[in-house]
C-alpha cells in the first residue's frame, strides 16, 4: 500500500513548463526581473485583486522587506505563537522584538480583544497570521491600529487567492506578505510576495530586495538578494492557469473529510469561516485525548504505522522552540499552548483521492 504523505505539490505537465521555460533558454535572461517575472507580477496583480504588488525569493524575505520597506528597525511587534517560525524570525531578524498574543479557540487567529492590553510606547506595529485559510479579524485589527498608529502587516502565507466578504486577503492590512513554496496552494517552487497599498511602496520593494540598487551608479540602501528568477516566475506562470482548478480538487478532499469524519467524539474537525472564500489549503483536527481516548501524539503515530504522514502543525509553537523558550513562557498564551499540543493536520492536496481518505478515516475511527 503507497504512503500517503501530508502534502503534494500542485505541478503543471512537463511539457507546459518546457514551453513556459523555452523563451528562457532562447533569451539567456535568467534572473534580474526578466520578462516571466514582469508577467507573473501582472498575473498575480489582476488574480489577487490587487493593484501593487511584487515578487521575492520567498515568503521570509516577503516578512522582512515588509518590516524594512516600512522603515522599522526598532520597537516591538505584536504577533501570534501559534505560527511557523519563519514568523516570529523575521521579526527577530530584523530588530525588532516580538509581543505574544493568544489566539481565538475557534479559528486559530490572533484574538483581537487581546491586543490593546499589549500595546506599550514602544509598540511600532502587529503582525497577524491568517491561519488554515481562516482570516484574522481584520476590521477590529484595523480599528486598534488605527487608533494607536500603528502599521498591521499580515502574513497570509495560508490564504493565496481568498476572499472575506468578496475583498481579496491581499488588500487587508498595510501590507501582506504571501509563501510561494512547493507546499502552497499556489506554487513558484520556492517564492514570495508582498502586496502594499501604494507604487512608492512597490518601488521601495523593488531597491530592497536588489541590494539597494537603484541605477548601476546610485544605490541608497543596505540591501539583500531577494530576487525571483525565471524559472521560479515560469513554473508560477503555468500553475495560475490550474490554480482554481486545483482549488476545486481541494475542496472535494475537504467535503470528503467532513463526510467521513463527522461525528467522531473527541475530534473537531476545520470548517470554512463564514463569507470566507477559501483556498482549502490545510484540513486540521484537533484532538481532544479526555473524549477521543488518545492523545493527538498516539493518534499521529497510529497514522504514521498505517504509512499516514500527517503533521503536528504548529507544533512546537514558537515559545516552545528551543530558540526561544528562554525569553518567553508559552503559558502566557494558554490557548495557543493547547491548541500546539492538540492539532493535527491531516494529508490535503489537489488530486487526493477518497479511496485514500477512506484509509485515514479508518484509522482515526478506530
Amino acid at each position: 500500500m503507497d504512503k500517503i504523505f501530508v502534502t503534494r505539490s500542485s505541478i503543471p505537465s512537463l511539457e507546459e513548463y518546457v514551453e513556459e521555460i523555452r523563451p528562457v533558454f532562447e533569451s539567456h535572461w535568467l534572473t534580474n526581473a526578466g520578462k516571466k517575472h514582469e508577467e507573473l507580477i501582472e498575473k498575480l496583480k489582476k488574480y489577487m485583486e490587487v493593484p501593487h504588488l511584487q515578487l521575492v525569493v520567498n515568503g521570509h524575505m516577503a516578512l522582512e522587506i515588509a518590516f524594512e520597506m516600512f522603515g522599522l528597525k526598532s520597537g516591538e511587534v505584536i504577533t501570534t505563537p501559534f505560527t511557523f517560525v519563519s514568523t516570529t524570525n523575521a521579526i527577530v531578524r530584523s530588530g525588532l522584538k516580538p509581543v505574544f498574543c493568544d489566539i481565538r479557540e475557534d479559528d486559530y487567529t490572533m484574538d483581537a480583544s487581546k491586543i490593546e492590553a499589549l500595546i506599550t510606547p514602544e509598540t511600532v506595529a502587529i503582525m497577524p497570521v491568517h491561519v488554515y485559510g481562516n482570516i484574522c479579524d481584520v476590521e477590529a485589527i484595523e480599528a486598534i491600529a488605527k487608533k494607536h498608529g500603528l502599521k498591521v502587516i499580515y502574513d497570509a502565507s495560508h490564504t493565496f487567492g481568498e476572499k472575506k466578504d468578496g475583498v481579496g486577503v491581499a488588500a487587508f492590512g498595510d501590507a501582506s506578505t504571501f509563501s510561494f513554496h512547493a507546499t502552497k496552494v499556489f506554487n513558484t517552487i520556492e517564492g514570495g510576495a508582498i502586496a502594499c497599498r501604494s507604487q512608492e511602496e512597490e518601488d521601495r520593494i523593488k531597491i530592497l530586495r536588489d541590494f539597494g540598487i537603484v541605477t548601476e551608479e546610485i544605490t541608497t540602501d543596505i540591501g539583500g538578494n531577494a530576487k525571483m528568477n525565471e524559472f521560479a516566475a515560469a513554473m508560477g506562470l503555468c500553475n495560475i492557469r490550474h490554480v482554481d482548478e486545483w482549488i476545486v480538487q481541494r475542496k472535494d478532499a475537504y467535503e470528503y473529510y467532513q463526510e467521513k469524519l463527522s461525528g467522531i467524539k473527541g475530534i473537531k474537525l476545520h470548517h470554512v469561516q463564514d463569507g470566507v472564500q477559501s483556498n482549502y489549503a490545510y484540513f486540521p483536527i484537533i484532538v481532544n485525548e479526555n473524549e477521543y481516548g488518545e492523545t493527538r501524539d498516539q493518534l499521529f503515530e497510529r497514522l504514521l504505522k498505517a504509512d499516514i504522514c500527517a503533521r503536528k502543525y504548529f507544533y512546537p509553537m514558537v515559545t516552545e522552540l528551543d530558540s526561544y523558550k528562554k525569553d518567553y513562557d508559552a503559558a502566557e498564551t494558554p490557548i495557543a499552548q493547547k491548541m500546539s499540543h492538540r492539532v493535527m493536520t491531516l494529508p490535503m492536496y489537489a488530486g487526493l483521492s477518497h479511496e485514500d481518505i477512506d484509509r485515514i478515516a479508518a484509522v482515526i475511527r478506530k
